[in-house]
């Protein structure tokens, strides 16, 4: 086994706890990664607060970008020395999956939340030989190394900056892949974001590639709605301050077309139901703790043709969409850069805590240099 350095969550609410761990060697179809940095995304947080199932102890962390150092003897997807990003892990057997329909996989719940593989192993475990729950997401990449699926590694280009591109696997291509794939935002047309965080501000950068001519941004934190102005906003909204819903019903001359609620609160997603035009379509991808339900008014949103839908993932194939965002990065049209800061390992628990201030919007624990 292959020792590793790697930030556990012991119990409910962490902290999380440096600690050395011993990973197993690739399956046939596995491929061992040397994560360069990771990602760290609220639903990171909603794992540590057990806002989900998910078993403990565990390895967390589900944004990696990192170098294939070993590669299982059936894979055929990428070679050592690939660098990659990691993603999501779907089944590829189900009836969603088979149609195309990878984020709505009928196992996705136990493939990223469960702390293991699909056959029910783990990969990790303590010096003494406990074992420790991993496969997060199908990587659990806060840690030296990550134990991996060909199916959920994206190979990326050598030139790209290998240390940025980990929130790609999961907040900034749900953000994106909102607005691209799912609501399918038009060439002027009018969206609107409720919360300015990572996946919030990720949309609003798509808005703009997608041709949005009015995109605004609601949200509480001034420096959040400054930045939403930077990468594109026309207008934003300091919802402490003022109605949101008033507020872009106003810019709109009457609702948006497209809305997107990320905060996870109940009460937003019904601003951004009740913020949209006729025949408007809100997309919600904000994680609450499980059982939460929400409100709306059942005659606004049938007599004015509205639609509210799900988005998982941004309804994102990872192997065709983050290739495409990592060349809008490198074009200048998608500079997902203004909103990173970077951490140690060690320091992993003040990035968790200054993410859930607003202090620093995307957390990246930076882990290796990415030298293949």
């Amino acid at each position: 086994m292959r020792e590793v350095t790697a930030a556990t969550i012991r119990q409910k609410g962490g902290p999380f706890q440096v600690e050395r761990l011993f990973l197993d060697e690739p399956r046939p179809d596995e491929v061992l990664v040397r994560v360069v940095a990771t990602g760290m995304c609220h639903t990171d947080m909603v794992a540590r607060d057990q806002l989900y199932d998910v078993p403990l102890p565990i390895v967390l962390g589900h944004e990696g970008a990192g170098v294939i150092e070993e590669v299982g003897e059936s894979v055929k997807k990428v070679r050592a020395g690939d660098h990659v990003v990691l993603t999501y892990m779907w089944c590829g057997h189900c009836k969603p999956c088979l149609r195309g329909d990878l984020t709505y996989c009928e196992n996705f719940y136990p493939l990223n939340f469960g702390g293991a593989r699909e056959d029910g192993s783990t990969a990790t475990c303590e010096a003494g030989g406990g074992a420790i729950h991993d496969h997060f997401f199908g990587q659990s990449s806060f840690g030296t190394y990550a134990l991996v699926h060909e199916r959920n590694v994206v190979k990326v280009p050598h030139d790209a900056p290998l240390e940025l591109l980990g929130p790609l696997g999961c907040g900034i291509q749900t953000g994106a892949g909102a607005v691209i794939n799912a609501l399918k935002v038009t060439p002027g047309s009018s969206f609107a974001t409720f919360g300015g965080g990572a996946v919030g501000l990720s949309a609003v950068m798509a808005a703009r590639v997608a041709g949005a001519t009015t995109i605004i941004v609601s949200d509480v934190v001034p420096s959040r709605l400054e930045l939403a102005k930077e990468l594109g906003a026309t207008h934003v909204v300091n919802s402490r301050q003022t109605d949101p819903v008033a507020a872009v019903r106003e810019i709109t001359d009457g609702g948006a077309d497209f809305t997107l609620e990320s905060s996870g609160r109940p009460e937003v997603l019904r601003q951004a139901i009740d913020a949209l035009s006729i025949g408007g379509t809100c997309g919600i991808v904000g994680a609450p703790a499980l059982g939460i339900e929400a409100s709306f008014d059942v005659n606004d949103v049938m007599t004015a043709g509205k639609r509210i839908i799900g988005i998982i993932e941004g309804e994102s194939k990872p192997d065709l969409f983050i290739p495409a965002l990592v060349e809008l990065y490198t074009q200048g049209r998608f500079p997902f850069d203004k909103l990173v800061r970077f951490y140690t390992l060690e320091q992993i628990n003040q990035a968790a805590e200054d993410s859930e201030k607003g202090v620093t919007i995307k957390p990246i624990i930076r882990l290796a240099a990415s030298q293949a």
